[in-house]
This record gives structure tokens, sequence and C-alpha cells, in this order.
């Protein structure tokens, strides 16, 4: 093997201005009108959190933050979007140009199914296909409990819970959130929710919480018809009100970086409501670039590379 290994990082993807919301929606919604009435909600959103994403910014950073914790001999890390540019068909493009034939991919999402995660690789092998060449693959589907997820997590919670004086912590109320999909997973045998519900338990625990001192919610549901997982956050707020709950911290374990499902859905909306309900809601910052959880995701990549006993084929020098 004279190439390093290819390492694919990929994210959701968003719009770099207001100008480009049309053709970022219409790739999300496969071909289906977006009528007025969505373009000018979603146009809305964006305005509110500084006109574009963020996510572009974040995804870069975090990517040569993996980047660095590996050798570049052995090693190159791409990256690419699902539904905007960079596109995920273009980083296949530059990997094939570079003469990669054996590469891991990783979504910035750590939570499998079939309706995310499964699309990504999808997007990989379309690509493949796209420029006529073969790079093989393998794929880490989820991380949903390793420690460098699990422990950041935890320190959310405890900076949430540390915004209030020590002896009116036991009072605050830890939401975990993620983002909703349609009930129909459930039917499916999808792992989302399950592995959902078990990172929220895992980083609880780790952060001491009493049971009854968190919950699950979900968030940011879609606009089709069918029914979509639940409770929605900004429909439970109001719930945990009516118990006499009035200090909230939101930790959205679903989301790895601060981009429009938080900064919007949750510090607007969801604060908006939390404060209509005379209810105290705070939010730490999602992961990010935090070095514990970028040294995780470099090294089950390279134990991935491992399994696969690629990292035993030296580079030629």
């Amino acid at each position: 093997m004279n190439q390093p290994l290819g390492v694919l990082i990929m994210a959701y993807g968003g719009p770099n201005n207001l100008e480009e919301i049309p053709g970022y929606l219409a790739d999300i919604r496969h071909g289906r009108v977006t009528t007025p009435a969505v373009l000018e909600e979603i146009t809305h959103n964006y305005s509110r959190i500084g006109g574009k994403s963020p996510l572009l910014a974040f995804t870069t950073a975090q990517v040569q933050a993996i980047q660095a914790q590996m050798d570049p001999q052995k090693f190159k890390v791409y990256m690419g979007m699902r539904h905007w540019a960079p596109w995920i068909e273009d980083a296949i493009r530059n990997m094939l140009d570079d003469g990669i034939t054996h590469a891991v991919s990783l979504v910035l999402a750590p939570h499998f199914s079939k309706l995310s995660i499964a699309k990504y690789q999808a997007k990989i092998q379309a690509g493949l296909e796209m420029h006529r060449g073969h790079i093989e693959f393998v794929h880490i589907n989820s991380y949903h409990n390793v420690p460098g997820l699990i422990e950041p997590l935890a320190a959310r919670v405890q900076e949430g819970l540390n915004q209030w004086p020590a002896n009116q912590r036991h009072e605050v109320h830890v939401v975990f959130s993620a983002h909703s999909l349609p009930v129909r997973i459930i039917n499916m045998g999808d792992p989302y929710d399950s592995q959902l519900r078990e990172t929220a338990q895992l980083v609880a625990q780790k952060a001491g919480l009493r049971d009854e001192q968190w919950s699950w919610s979900y968030q940011s549901a879609g606009r089709s018809p069918e029914p979509w997982l639940g409770p929605q956050l900004q429909e439970y707020i109001p719930e945990l009100a009516e118990k006499g709950i009035r200090h909230i911290v939101s930790i959205p374990v679903g989301f790895v970086s601060d981009h429009v499902e938080i900064l919007y859905d949750i510090d607007i909306q969801a604060q908006a409501v939390a404060s209509e309900c005379g209810v105290r809601l705070v939010r730490p910052s999602a992961l990010n670039s935090d070095p514990v959880f970028i040294n995780q995701l470099a090294e089950l990549i390279m134990q991935k590379a491992d399994e696969e006993g690629w990292l035993r084929l030296e580079p030629s020098p």
C-alpha cells in the first residue's frame, strides 16, 4: 500500500447564506415542492442565528482536529456533507484522485438509524458509482456509548447545573434530547431510539443525577404528515412546568456541534416557551471540538482500521 488510509468524516450540511436556502431545501426534500410558507419559516430561522449555518465551520474544525491526532503518513482525512457543499460525492472524487484504496467512514452523529447514518453510507456508494472508482470502505455505524462521548456530555451536565447555587442544584431537572425521526422506525427495528436512551442513561449516571432528576424528549420534528417520535421539547417543557419544575438544563445528546437545531430550536424557540412557563432554561455548549471527544473519534477510526488489518500495511517511504 503506497497511500495512506482514507478517512471520510461526514455531516448533514447547511446553507452558507440565506440565498442558498431554496437549493438546500430542494436537496433535503428530494424534489418535493417547498411551499412559500416553509421557505419563509426556514429563512426566518436562519436569519435569527446569523443568516447562515455554522455547521461547516464547526465540522471543518472537528475534521482538522481529528487529522491532528493521526499520523499523516498513515491517514488522510476528508470531509463531505450529505445535503450541501462540500458534497460527499465530491469528497469521494478527491479520494479517488489521491489514489486512496482503503478508507474508514464516520458520521458526526453518534446514533445509528437507517433513516440517517445509512443514507450517508449510501451517498458514498453513489459517489463511487458516479466517479466510476473503487475504494474499500468500512463504516463506523455508531459510537453512542463510548467513554469519549459520555464523559464530555456529563461534563456539560455539570456545567449546566453549576449555573445555579449549590443549595439549589438538587431542584434542577436535566432534559436530554435528539432530533426526532418518524415513529415507523420503531416498527422497523431501528436502533436509533434505544441507542439514544442508552446514551442519556449513561450520561445521567456519569453526572450523578438521580433517576427523577432527568428525562427524555425529542426535538426538531420534520414537516411530513406522519407521526414523529416525541414528546417534542417545546411541548414537554410546559408539562414539566405543570409538575412544578422551574429549572431545566437542556442537553441535546444527538448533536455534536452547535447548529440550527440547537441555536434556533432550543436557544430561541424552546427558550421562549420556557420563559412563558416561568422556567429558567440553560443549554451548555455542544461538544464541537472538545479534545476528549475528538481524541475518542480518532481512536475509533484507528481501531477500525486496525481491526481490518490495514495498519499493518505500512505506506511506502
